[in-house]
C-alpha cells in the first residue's frame, strides 16, 4: 500500500509518500542520516521515535521538500512523515499518540511572517521622526 502526504510549515512544503519496505527514509533523494544539521534531522525522525522504531522498519519514506530554511523544512517533513505513518497504518492509537506529544505533528502551522509596509523598515516598525 503506497500513502501520500503532505506538511506545511511558514513557506516550506514537504510531500511524503509512505509505502511498505525495508525502513529507508530519503528526503529529496537523500538518505535522512547525511542531512545537516543535526538538530533539523532529529527533528525529522521524531514520529518513529514516538512511534516506535520497529515501525520505521516496515515502510519507505520518500520525502520532496521545497521551500523555506532548514528549520522550516524539518518542520514540514516531521508533519508529513508522521500524517503518513498514521494513514498508511490506519492507527488511532498512533493519533493520540502524536497528538497527545504535539499537535504540530498532525496539524499544519499556518503561521506566515507579515509582509513589510511602507513607512518603515519592516512590517510594523516605523522609521524614527527627528524634529531638528
Amino acid at each position: 500500500m503506497v500513502t501520500n502526504t503532505s506538511g506545511k510549515k511558514k513557506t516550506a512544503v514537504a510531500r511524503a509518500t509512505v509505502s511498505d519496505g525495508e525502513g529507508r527514509v530519503r528526503i529529496n533523494s537523500t538518505p535522512v542520516e547525511l542531512v545537516d544539521p543535526e538538530m533539523a534531522r532529529l527533528k525529522m525522525l521524531e514520529p518513529f521515535r514516538i512511534a516506535g522504531d520497529d515501525l520505521r522498519d516496515d515502510v519507505d519514506v520518500d520525502i520532496d521538500v521545497s521551500g523555506g530554511g532548514f528549520a522550516g523544512q524539518a518542520d514540514a517533513v516531521r508533519t508529513a512523515i508522521a500524517r503518513g505513518l498514521v494513514e498508511h497504518y490506519s492507527d488511532a492509537e498512533l493519533r493520540d499518540a502524536y497528538r497527545e506529544f504535539d499537535r504540530s505533528l498532525l496539524v499544519n502551522d499556518v503561521r506566515q511572517s507579515e509582509s513589510k509596509k511602507w513607512g518603515g523598515p519592516g512590517a510594523r516598525a516605523r522609521y524614527q521622526k527627528s524634529y531638528r
